[in-house]
């Protein structure tokens, strides 16, 4: 009451008083017409809070598909849960349709793509007991549950592909140079070779989309590694030569934007290769972490632009919120134009 009534008393004399008519007004999708997707979709700019951070992400991601038409080249990041969840399908698609043209992750996306060629994971719950799983064989990641047995097939794959695919080449290989051939032989391995095309990193492979992967050996690969090296002992993994060929790409685009999925080694590596051509032109975060503990999992688009990692005048976003949930609203809100946009 006091704030009304001084409102009363001085509304005359306030000079400088800002108008709030021009703001965007605050509103949901009418649920009484008849739906409509496209509507629906769009109505998220309006929600408030992340809902209007995913609507303005869709903006973004479509300036950037037009963009691609004259030449911007599109980075996507993600960490290896993705790959765990249903996200791989539509990670897939991009790459198959070559909407993305480059793309940094983590070892447990190399290795769950293959397995996922040879057996599925399936749902789960959070709430199982560690005990009970461990004594049943199951890994859990999330609610979603990995069966042991997954890792015994995927061991057997990657010991055909070392004594096959990498032995034609010289001993020391980068990590994307791995990923590269990982995704030719996913086609003529007996474990994979029905499956192959669900794969991504066929996919990439195919279409010459590089992998990078800074982290290969965090995993299962390390582990087959270690083996691989003691009856190969030349045999390395040359990460400098990586490093060259993500620089050298990003000092060689007119124009370039990222989307990024979680955060971790496959975030940094892709925004710290960023600082070569001084930063991104467009960039979208999805995320859950939050940037109080100064983690660069949880920085947001200030951070980077403080690093020249973003530029300046980037058109940016962040959404707090599960990958799961708002990659695939983000991918089916731009359908149409990603269905113009392909394999250009």
């Amino acid at each position: 009451m006091p704030i009304y009534f001084k409102k009363e008393k001085t509304e005359k004399q306030l000079k400088n008083y800002m108008l709030m008519d021009k703001f965007p007004k605050i509103e949901g999708y009418n649920f009484d017409d008849k739906f409509d997707f496209d509507k629906f979709m769009g109505s998220y700019i309006n929600m408030g809070f992340q809902g209007s951070n995913l609507g303005k992400a869709i903006k973004i991601f479509e300036n950037m598909l037009e963009e691609k038409k004259k030449g911007l080249k599109i980075w996507l990041s993600f960490t290896g849960n993705m790959i765990s969840s249903g996200n791989r399908e539509i990670i897939k698609f991009l790459v198959k349709n070559k909407i993305i043209d480059g793309v940094t992750t983590t070892a447990s996306s190399i290795e769950e793509d293959i397995i996922k060629c040879i057996k599925p994971f399936h749902l789960g719950s959070f709430d199982v007991q560690g005990k009970f799983l461990s004594d049943e064989c199951i890994g859990r990641i999330g609610n979603i549950f990995a069966p042991y047995d997954r890792y015994a097939y995927f061991e057997k794959f990657f010991n055909n592909f070392f004594n096959t695919a990498i032995k034609k080449h010289s001993s020391i290989l980068s990590a994307s140079e791995i990923t590269n051939e990982i995704g030719l032989y996913l086609e003529k391995d007996e474990l994979t070779k029905n499956s192959f095309e669900d794969s991504f990193l066929y996919w990439a492979s195919k279409n010459n989309i590089p992998v990078f992967c800074p982290g290969i050996t965090d995993g299962a690969i390390g582990d087959m590694t270690v083996f691989f090296r003691q009856k190969n002992p030349g045999f390395m993994i040359d990460v400098a030569k990586d490093h060259s060929l993500i620089t050298s790409s990003m000092e060689n685009a007119d124009k370039a934007g990222c989307i990024i999925l979680g955060g971790g080694i496959a975030k940094h590596y892709l925004l710290n290769a960023a600082i070569f051509r001084d930063g991104f032109e467009y960039s979208i975060y999805i995320t859950t972490a939050s940037e109080f503990d100064g983690s660069d999992s949880g920085g947001n688009q200030e951070e980077a632009i403080s690093w020249a990692k973003i530029k300046p005048d980037a058109q940016r976003v962040k959404i707090v919120c599960d990958a799961t949930i708002a990659f695939p609203l983000l991918v089916a809100s731009v359908n149409d134009l990603l269905q113009k946009t392909k394999n250009l």
